[in-house]
C-alpha cells in the first residue's frame, strides 16, 4: 500500500507543480476577475464531463476490479459502459454547442464566450471515453500505466494552457480549460492498446438491462456530487459577486485553487487504491483494518502539509499570484481546517461508492450541499469573503461527524 502510495504520490507531485505553474501565470496575465470566471467555467465543465459520461466512472472502477477473471460478465459491463459513454457524450456535446451563446451569457456573464462552449461540446466526447479508459485501467489496478498517464497529462496540460494564456490571455485560459483533456485520449490509446479487453468485442455488444441498472446506482451517487458541488460554489461564487465584487470572489476561488491542488493527493495517490479496494473487500473486519491502515498513512501527512501551508501562507501567494491577491492570506486557517476535516470525512464517504450506498449517499450529499448554501450566506453576510471558508469548515465538520455515526458498527465493532 505505501509503495502505490509514493508511487501515485510522484504523479500528484508533478500535478502539483504543474498546476502551481499554470495558477501563477494564469494568475498573472489575468488578474482576480479572470480567475472568478476560469472558476466558473471549472465547475459547469465538470458538470458536463459526469453527465457526458453518464456518471458510471466509479462503478466502472467498481465491477473492472470485481469481476476482471470473468470475462463473459466483465464483457457485459465494458460494452455497455462504452455505449452509454458514447451516446451521452455526443449528444450532451450537440445540445452545448447549440445552446453556446446561452450558456455563455449565464455562466461567463457575456455571451461574447460563446466559442468556449463550442470547443466544450467538441471535446466533451473524446474526454468522456479518455476517462472511461482510466477507469478500466484503475480497475484492473494499472498502476503503473495510470500513474504515467497521469504525469503525461499534467506536462501537456501546463504547456497547452501556458502557450494558450500567453497568446490569447483570458480567451486561451478559457479555451484551454474546456479542451487540454480531451488530447490526452490518444496518449491513453497508446498506453492501452496491446491489452486483451481494447478489442471491439468488449465494446461492441447489446444493452444489457440488468447491467444498466447496477450501473445507474453509481450514476446517481456521480450526479448528484457533480451537481451539488459545483452548484454550491457558483452560488457562493455568484453572491459574493453580487454582495461583494469579482475581485473579492477572486480571492474566495485563489484559495480554492491552493485547496485543490494538494486535495490531489487524497483524490489521486488515495483513490486509484482506496475504492477498488474497498469495492473488493467483503468481510468487516478486513474493510475495518483497511480503513484505519489508510487513515495511519494519510492523517500526519495531510496535517503535516496543512501547518506548513499556513505557516508559509504569505509566500505561497506571493510565489502563486501577484500582489492583487495579498488579501487571499486571511482566507488560510478555516479554508485549510476544513480540507482536513473533508479529507478524514472522505475515507469513510469512498465507503458508500464502494459499497453502492445510493439512498444515503444522495441524502447526505443533498442535505449538506444546502446547508453549505445556506451557512455560507449567513457567514458571507455577518464578516465578508472569510465567512465562505468558516461555513466551509463548519460543514465539513459536521459531515466527518456524520460519516462517524453512520459507520459507527463497522468503526468501533470488536469482532
Amino acid at each position: 500500500m505505501f509503495k502505490i502510495f509514493s508511487f501515485t504520490g510522484l504523479s500528484t507531485l508533478i500535478k502539483i507543480i504543474t498546476g502551481y505553474i499554470s495558477v501563477k501565470i494564469v494568475a498573472s496575465i489575468i488578474g482576480p476577475s479572470g480567475v472568478a470566471l476560469i472558476g466558473q467555467l471549472q465547475n459547469v465543465t465538470s458538470i458536463f464531463t459526469t453527465f457526458g459520461a453518464g456518471g458510471i466512472n466509479n462503478g466502472v472502477i467498481k465491477y473492472v476490479s470485481e469481476f476482471k477473471n470473468e470475462e463473459t460478465i466483465l464483457k457485459k459491463f465494458l460494452y455497455v459502459g462504452f455505449k452509454i459513454t458514447f451516446v451521452l457524450s455526443l449528444f450532451l456535446g450537440l445540445l452545448i454547442i447549440v445552446f453556446c451563446s446561452y450558456l455563455s451569457k449565464i455562466i461567463l456573464l457575456d455571451p461574447k464566450y460563446y466559442y468556449v462552449f463550442i470547443f466544450l461540446g467538441i471535446s466533451l466526447l473524446p474526454l468522456s471515453l479518455n476517462n472511461y479508459f482510466l477507469s478500466i485501467l484503475n480497475g484492473f489496478k494499472e498502476f503503473k500505466k495510470f500513474v504515467i498517464i497521469n504525469i503525461i497529462t499534467s506536462i501537456l496540460g501546463l504547456l497547452f494552457t501556458v502557450f494558450l494564456v500567453v497568446k490569447f490571455q483570458l480567451k486561451g485560459a478559457l479555451i484551454a480549460n474546456v479542451t487540454y483533456q480531451s488530447i490526452i485520449l490518444f496518449v491513453t490509446i497508446f498506453f492501452i492498446r496491446k491489452y486483451f479487453w481494447f478489442s471491439k468485442e468488449f465494446f461492441l455488444g447489446k444493452w444489457d438491462k440488468l447491467t444498466i441498472k447496477k450501473y445507474s446506482s453509481y450514476s446517481l451517487m456521480a450526479l448528484i456530487s457533480v451537481v451539488t458541488v459545483p452548484v454550491t460554489q457558483m452560488l457562493v461564487r455568484g453572491y459574493i459577486i453580487n454582495k461583494y465584487s469579482i475581485q473579492q470572489a477572486g480571492f474566495w476561488e485563489g484559495i480554492n485553487r491552493i485547496s485543490g491542488l494538494y486535495l490531489l493527493f487524497v483524490t489521486t495517490s488515495v483513490g486509484v487504491y482506496y475504492l477498488p479496494k474497498l469495492s473488493e473487500i467483503k468481510v468487516d473486519s478486513l474493510l475495518r483494518k483497511e480503513i484505519f491502515k489508510t487513515y495511519k498513512i494519510i492523517t500526519p501527512i495531510i496535517f503535516v502539509c496543512l501547518v506548513l501551508i499556513y505557516l508559509f501562507r504569505e509566500l505561497i501567494v506571493n510565489i502563486l499570484f501577484t500582489k492583487e491577491f495579498y488579501p487571499m492570506k486571511d482566507l488560510f486557517f478555516w479554508q485549510l481546517l476544513g480540507d482536513f476535516f473533508k479529507i478524514m470525512s472522505w475515507l469513510l464517504g469512498f465507503l458508500m461508492i464502494a459499497k453502492s450506498m445510493t439512498k444515503m449517499y444522495i441524502i447526505t450529499e443533498t442535505v449538506f450541499a444546502i446547508l453549505l448554501i445556506l451557512i455560507s450566506y449567513y457567514f458571507i453576510n455577518l464578516n465578508g469573503v472569510i465567512g465562505a471558508t468558516q461555513s466551509y469548515c463548519l460543514i465539513y465538520f459536521m459531515h466527518l461527524i456524520t460519516m462517524i455515526c453512520i459507520f459507527k458498527n463497522l468503526i468501533f465493532s470488536k469482532n
